[in-house]
C-alpha cells in the first residue's frame, strides 16, 4: 500500500500488471530508484528501466494516458470548487479552500503535459479566493513620483521586506535605493515600506509585498505566486499552503544572527527572491520544471 500510494503521488501510470511509467527526467528517475530500493527491502523485486519506445503503445497514446489521469483529478477539483462556490462566502470554511489549493499544486506538480483543465481550476481558485474587499479598485498611483526616491524600512530585514525591495527594484524603480531607520527617524523625502505606521505596509489581510503589488498594479503571473509565498511566510496563516518562503526567512534570520549589516542582508534577500522568481518562471502556476 505504501508503494502504491507513492506511485499515485508521483503521477505514474500503469503498464500491464506490474509496470509503471513516468516521463524520463532526473527527478522521476530518482523517485523510481528510491522506490525500487524500498521494494527490495521488503523482499520484493523491482527494476528501473529506461524505455525509448513501446511497439504496441505509440507516444500519442502514452501521453493520452497521463492526460486522462490528470483530467480526472482536475475534474474532481472542479466539482469541489463548484460546490464551494454555492456556499455563501461568510459560511465557507477557510481550511477547505486551503486543502483544495494544496491539492491543486500537487496535481500541477505531476501534470507533465499541461492539461487545459489546469487553467480552469486556477481561475476557479482565484474566484473562490477573491473577497469583496479585494475586488475594489485601488486608487490610481503615479509611478513617476516614486522613481529616484529612497525607500526606507526597519533594520534587520526579513522575508517580507526583502521580497518587497526586490519588487520595488524590478517593477517600480530599477535604480531604487534603500535605507534603514526606526519609525520616528524616517527622512521626510523617503518612502517608508513595511513600517508599522505610514507608507506602504500591511493592509487588511495583505502583507507589504501584496500591498505594493496591488497598489502599483503589477501584472505578472510569477509575482502572483511569490505574493502567496511571502504572505504565508510573513503572516503564518497558511492561507495559500506555500512553504518556500519559510526557507528564505530562516536563511535571512541566520545571516542576521551572524551580524551581517542591514544593507548586505537586504541585498542577499533580494538575490534569494530573484532566484525564486526564475525558478517559478520555468513552468506555469509556480511549479518548477524538474
Amino acid at each position: 500500500m505504501e508503494v502504491w500510494r507513492k506511485l499515485q503521488r508521483y503521477g505514474a501510470v500503469p503498464l500491464g500488471n506490474s509496470g509503471y511509467l513516468l516521463p524520463n527526467d532526473s527527478t522521476n528517475q530518482e523517485r523510481f530508484e528510491w522506490l525500487s530500493t524500498a521494494i527490495r527491502k521488503y523482499a520484493g523485486d523491482a527494476s528501473v528501466v529506461k524505455v525509448q519506445s513501446i511497439d504496441n503503445l505509440p507516444t500519442s497514446q502514452l501521453v493520452g494516458r497521463f492526460a486522462e489521469a490528470r483530467a480526472r483529478e482536475y475534474q474532481e477539483l472542479i466539482r469541489e470548487l463548484q460546490k464551494l462556490s454555492s456556499v455563501p462566502r461568510p459560511k465557507r470554511a477557510s481550511g477547505r479552500l486551503s486543502r483544495l489549493r494544496a491539492r491543486f499544486r500537487e496535481i500541477v506538480e505531476i501534470d507533465f503535459f499541461s492539461s487545459p483543465l489546469q487553467k480552469r481550476v486556477e481561475e476557479l481558485l482565484i474566484r473562490a479566493d477573491t473577497s469583496p474587499s479585494q475586488t475594489k479598485k485601488t486608487a490610481a498611483i503615479d509611478r513617476k513620483e516614486y522613481v529616484g526616491r529612497v525607500w526606507v524600512t526597519r533594520p534587520r530585514p526579513g522575508v517580507d521586506r526583502a521580497a518587497s525591495a526586490w519588487l520595488i527594484r524590478h517593477f517600480i524603480d530599477k535604480k531604487a535605493r534603500f535605507a534603514f531607520a526606526e519609525e520616528e527617524h524616517v527622512p521626510r523625502e523617503g518612502v517608508p515600506f513595511d513600517m508599522f505606521h505610514g507608507g506602504f505596509g500591511h493592509r487588511g489581510e495583505d502583507c507589504t509585498f501584496e500591498t505594493l503589488q496591488k497598489t502599483f498594479r503589477i501584472r505578472d503571473r510569477n509575482v502572483e505566486v511569490i505574493a502567496q509565498v511571502i504572505h504565508d511566510a510573513d503572516l503564518l496563516d497558511k492561507k495559500y499552503g506555500r512553504k518556500e518562503g519559510f526557507g528564505i526567512d530562516q536563511i535571512l534570520s541566520g545571516w542576521a544572527r551572524k551580524g551581517i549589516p542591514d544593507a548586505e542582508l537586504l541585498e542577499r534577500g533580494i538575490e534569494l527572491v530573484e532566484g525564486l522568481y526564475h525558478s517559478f518562471a520555468a513552468k506555469p502556476n509556480g511549479r518548477r520544471k524538474r
